[in-house]
């Protein structure tokens, strides 16, 4: 709640009708005509979210402008995201308490008959030879690890670090079982760590940031590096290391604890439907051992595992088993339950993802080239945080400004587009109030047993809004004439 009344106090920190300058304002490329597209393209594929090139941009010459901007050789994704990097840093509310910067890899992937331009995300088989052999094959695309600065209340402030990347051949076995070896920073995870460090410079402020990542990013160089930076992590673990130099791991060590309570979650099985599940609760602080070959480089964790676990397997479902790793010490179950709902808000990192999916279609660019669609995802990135913190801040505070978002002639249009319910005439000129007439352009039915819209109805809504507003201001000038 501290974050959005810091944007009620200052509504140009987000919201408004010139959220795009602000986002884009630290954004400097090399020529201030790059500048002034970038700020016209994004202003353009704003106004349809999911829309192709061609589409948002309306005919050839500005088409063929955007394409020139996004293969521009003097362009890329640190200068585009640059000013929306910094203005998550000043979204990042004020005082004490403690924010998320939750982290997660996704991969793009296209259909290229020139692969080696875009390069590969993944290799797998479908079928086998007359020999019985896997045929293998592989997919093009493009590998995205993301870092998003969220809340406790799960309002996402914005990105404060991307990595993107694709492979240019797969490694055998024997390759592999060499590279299990290798320093780290010879391995794909080191992106784990060059987000927590790049992330942790940009937000500043180490001492409140809890890292959240999933089993990947259970790596000792990550709990170091955390050390080192004075920040924290809360990691789902997935080696079970030795507890406290042995003989007992980690799994064993928090598997004879006393159970400290249950928990009691809302869960949905496979077809969608609500149900309850109950955790036990158990959490210890152990030692964990430095691995050999990083000694020298990192000392000894003490650390607190936390395990949320169901005793039964549901039968609609899989059965919960988190065994959760931090620096944070716990000393009573609600700290215990804090941290285990501290992961869930990882899940909004998956729901940015599907924004950049779903919503701004990200697989559907026709772009040639690895550089080229780079330069795409990072404006889709600016997109997606905007549909995002739409749909969550109709969920986290209701009761702000609606002039927070839109302009007067967004909120007269919807005013006139939207008929109020009865039901609805307390919270008129509020911010949900109005949020709920855009998501209702976009599908949304607002029925009393409706949970709040989504992020597809939002940004369904928000193109509608576009085309309407545009209609608007057509018919004022022909009448005008």
């Amino acid at each position: 709640m501290e974050a959005i009344a810091k944007q009620v106090d200052d509504p140009e920190s987000c919201g408004g009708p010139d959220w795009i300058e602000r986002e884009l304002a630290a954004s400097r490329l090399s020529d201030a005509r790059l500048e002034k597209r970038l700020r016209h393209l994004v202003e353009q594929l704003a106004q349809g979210v999911g829309r192709s090139i061609p589409w948002a941009c309306q005919d050839w010459a500005a088409a063929k402008a955007a394409y020139r901007f996004f293969s521009n050789g003097r362009v890329n994704e640190e200068q585009i995201l640059a000013g929306h990097f910094l203005a998550t840093r000043e979204r990042i509310p004020c005082g004490e308490e403690l924010f998320l910067v939750v982290h997660d890899t996704t991969e793009f992937s296209y259909k290229r008959e020139d692969m080696a331009a875009v390069g590969l995300v993944s290799k797998g088989s479908v079928r086998k030879d007359a020999q019985g052999r896997p045929v293998y094959f592989t997919t093009c695309g493009i590998n995205l690890h993301s870092s998003l600065a969220v809340t406790l209340d799960g309002l996402p402030l914005g990105l404060a670090a991307v990595k993107f990347w694709s492979r240019k051949a797969f490694k055998g076995q024997q390759a592999k079982r060499k590279a299990h070896n290798a320093p780290i920073e010879e391995k794909e995870s080191v992106r784990w760590l060059e987000n927590l460090r790049s992330s942790t410079e940009l937000l500043g402020q180490p001492q409140r940031a809890v890292h959240v990542g999933d089993q990947e990013s259970d790596i000792f160089d990550l709990f170091g590096a955390a050390q080192q930076l004075g920040t924290h992590f809360l990691v789902r673990t997935r080696a079970d290391r030795l507890a406290d130099g042995g003989p007992e791991t980690v799994a064993e060590a928090i598997g004879q604890s006393p159970r400290r309570g249950l928990y009691r979650i809302a869960v949905r099985n496979r077809k969608g439907e609500e149900s309850e599940a109950v955790l036990e609760i158990r959490y210890r602080r152990m030692r964990l051992q430095t691995p050999k070959g990083k000694k020298k480089r990192y000392p000894e964790q003490l650390v607190t595992v936390i395990e949320a676990r169901e005793q039964e397997t549901p039968l609609d479902r899989d059965r919960i088993d988190w065994k959760l790793i931090t620096d944070l010490a716990v000393n009573t179950r609600q700290q215990a339950v804090e941290k285990v709902q501290w992961y869930a808000l990882r899940w909004k990192i998956e729901v940015f993802h599907k924004i950049l999916k779903s919503g701004c279609r990200a697989e559907q660019a026709r772009l040639r080239t690895a550089p080229r669609l780079v330069n795409l995802l990072a404006v889709f990135c600016i997109l997606s945080w905007r549909v995002f913190w739409l749909t969550m801040t109709n969920r986290i505070a209701p009761d702000a400004q609606p002039e927070l978002v839109f302009t007067d002639l967004e909120l007269r249009i919807l005013d006139r587009l939207v008929a109020d319910k009865p039901t609805a005439q307390l919270r008129q000129h509020l911010l949900s109030h109005y949020l709920i007439k855009l998501a209702r352009l976009g599908g949304y039915l607002a029925r009393n047993a409706d949970s709040p819209p989504g992020n597809e109805t939002v940004w369904r809504g928000l193109t509608r809004l576009v085309d309407i507003q545009l209609g608007v201001m057509l018919g004022a000038q022909l009448v005008g004439n």
